[in-house]
């Protein structure tokens, strides 16, 4: 009987003394080791001491060691965020600009600044710009119809009447001070005498800008700003072209194709895409644009007619995927080349 009681007497003292040291060992764990040096590494000391009394006197009343299993901080919600972004592009022009809307800070290419021609992006604008000037007036039944096709069917011909209700190129100047834009102003094809909404001249920096405008309710006003967002949810239509017509298309892709589902779950994201062939320089000219409550990304892009719709559709998918901030137990992104998809683009149900 003594040596099994010399035994107990034995393990109780291992088990005590491994409770004095769990304490501190969980205040390093819990440190990043990059910044351990800073405040997330200072321990009380005083606390170590009454973590460990505790600890004794539960192995003491029980006769075992228990150690409770570390506390672990929840992960960040799922959002973007500044990053390298890894791309082989075959284009004349290649761009994005990322603005956190809680910093204010604008990250992205070299050449953020940098103009294209906006495209249908600028429809966003178009409404919200009509809208806000209505003050307390409704609009009639078919304006509103036509606000909200140029959104979510990124109709052409409903955006044109409403740019010319504003006044033509004063729509483009009060998006310029209103947004507070930098680098963007009113152009037209050659030889044109006016200037056109979608030849308007922007960089990715003022694109977020602009969508920034819309997100925070400077573009459309207290009354019609939930109202733009939410037609921007309802983009509809894909790449294909059953979708694409000569004033119209479907413009739910880019963007939101390259956001999880978890991200998407935890935030509205609002849309609009602008994309053209244009002739004139057998180019594309294309732009994603993609406003959340965190974060507006823009990224744009001409590139050869030959590459097709798609390219540039995938590469805006692509930068977002890079920018997304990684979360326990998703899987680890890998670039591919352009053209070279994991898992095959999903329609609109497939993207909401």
């Amino acid at each position: 009987m003594r040596p099994r009681l010399i035994m107990v007497l034995a393990l109780a003292a291992i088990v005590a003394g491994g409770v004095l040291l769990v304490p501190g060992a969980y205040a390093h764990l819990g440190a990043d080791p990059v910044t351990r040096s800073g405040p997330a590494a200072q321990v009380d000391p005083a606390a170590q001491v009454g973590a460990a009394q505790v600890g004794a006197a539960q192995v003491g009343a029980a006769g075992t060691g228990r150690v409770a299993a570390a506390r672990l901080a929840a992960p960040p919600p799922p959002t973007l965020a500044a990053a390298p972004v890894r791309l082989k592009v075959n284009s004349a022009f290649f761009s994005w600009a990322l603005l956190d809307r809680r910093t204010g800070r604008i990250s992205g290419t070299p050449n953020r600044t940098a103009t294209n021609t906006t495209e249908s992006m600028i429809k966003v604008w178009l409404v919200s710009d009509y809208l806000r000037r209505l003050g307390d007036k409704p609009p009639p039944r078919a304006r509103l119809r036509d606000a909200s096709l140029a959104i979510v069917d990124s109709d052409d011909n409903a955006a044109e009447k409403l740019f010319r209700l504003g006044g033509g190129r004063p729509v483009i100047d009060r998006m310029i001070k209103i947004c507070g834009l930098t680098g963007t102003r009113p152009s037209g094809p050659s030889g044109a005498t006016s200037a056109w909404w979608s030849y308007t001249r922007i960089s990715a920096e003022d694109a977020v800008r602009m969508g920034e405008c819309v997100k925070n309710g400077r573009a459309a006003g207290p009354k019609w700003t939930r109202w733009v967002l939410d037609e921007m949810t309802r983009v509809r239509g894909s790449t294909a072209a059953k979708d694409q017509r000569t004033t119209s298309g479907g413009g739910r892709w880019g963007i939101v194709d390259g956001l999880p589902a978890y991200l998407k779950a935890t935030t509205p994201v609002a849309i609009k895409n602008g994309w053209t062939m244009i002739n004139a320089d057998g180019q594309w000219h294309l732009n994603c644009l993609a406003v959340a409550d965190n974060w507006v990304l823009a990224v744009l892009l001409r590139y050869p007619r030959k590459q097709g719709l798609d390219y540039g559709a995938e590469i805006c998918s692509r930068v977002a995927t890079q920018l997304v901030t990684p979360q326990p137990g998703a899987a680890i992104k890998v670039p591919l080349p352009v053209g070279h998809r994991a898992v095959p683009r999903a329609g609109r149900d497939g993207a909401s």
